[in-house]
């Protein structure tokens, strides 16, 4: 199952009609056997990147992601006006917000971005700490309950908006790979890893990134879009609902198809 929803303000609930996976038609990709090198995927797996050798799965083709899609989790696509993009992928109660950015050809950013993420959320009125985990060194950190969505169009993912009462756990994964950076934050029962996180985890190191050969400034996001067959569907969607709300056979008490796309 796959969603597009779009928000300045993740924290509110949000009412979208899903996309099938029927309607990506060829967007699923499994790399082709020509484009996939003799050699074998590395050891200690992924991310990956498109340039180098990767498991062929089915994946649904967002731009600089690739994301593993299967039956044990649902994908979005988070369009916010002025935070950029995201991807969020759901398990049960857990989630996973994924985002890809440029990097420059030397040197790694997670460091860096990990102790500015750090100072965000003191800065917030939470705490945290690094752990190591199965992407290395990882921040794990006690922010406000009611914290909205880091802003997605910088590197550091700064926790600053607070809002409510109480505190959450979320734990924040970071990996530097060729001329890229991907962050991760993990929330809900997966925040604390182990077995609640493994099928999320799962599809994180699955992913492969596109990131292209036209010039990006470091710590820049990297776009994300819906693949034209699920941005065909969703407007055609959106149409028969228009139609169907305006037409003159409909039984009033009937409640039509319904997309709703929040600005």
């Amino acid at each position: 199952m796959f969603r597009r929803r779009r928000s300045a303000d993740v924290g509110q609930d949000w009412d979208e009609e899903p996309v099938s996976r029927e309607e990506y038609g060829d967007e699923f990709d499994e790399p082709a056997e020509e484009e996939q090198s003799e050699e074998a995927p590395r050891a200690e797996g992924g991310p990956w990147d498109a340039g180098e050798p990767y498991p062929a799965r089915e994946r649904v083709d967002l731009g600089s992601l690739h994301v593993p899609v299967g039956p044990d989790h649902e994908i979005q696509l988070v369009m916010a006006d002025q935070h950029g993009a995201w991807v969020t992928v759901r398990h049960g109660e857990s989630e996973v917000q994924v985002q890809a950015f440029a990097a420059a050809r030397r040197g790694a950013l997670w460091d860096d971005v990990r102790g500015e993420i750090a100072d965000e959320v003191r800065r917030a009125g939470g705490e945290s700490e690094e752990r190591p985990g199965p992407f290395g060194v990882e921040l794990m950190a006690q922010v406000p309950a009611e914290l909205g969505q880091p802003a997605a169009g910088d590197a550091e993912g700064g926790a600053a908006e607070v809002g409510g009462e109480g505190f959450r756990l979320v734990r924040f994964v970071g990996v530097d790979g060729p001329r890229w950076f991907l962050r991760g934050l993990f929330s809900g029962p997966a925040a604390v890893g182990g077995e609640a996180a493994s099928t999320l985890e799962e599809v994180l190191r699955d992913m492969v990134v596109v990131r292209g050969e036209h010039p990006v400034p470091p710590r820049d996001i990297l776009e994300l879009r819906l693949p034209p067959e699920a941005q065909q569907a969703l407007e055609e969607h959106a149409a028969a609902a228009e139609e169907t709300r305006f037409g003159t056979d409909l039984n009033p008490f009937e409640r039509g198809p319904e997309f709703t796309e929040t600005r």
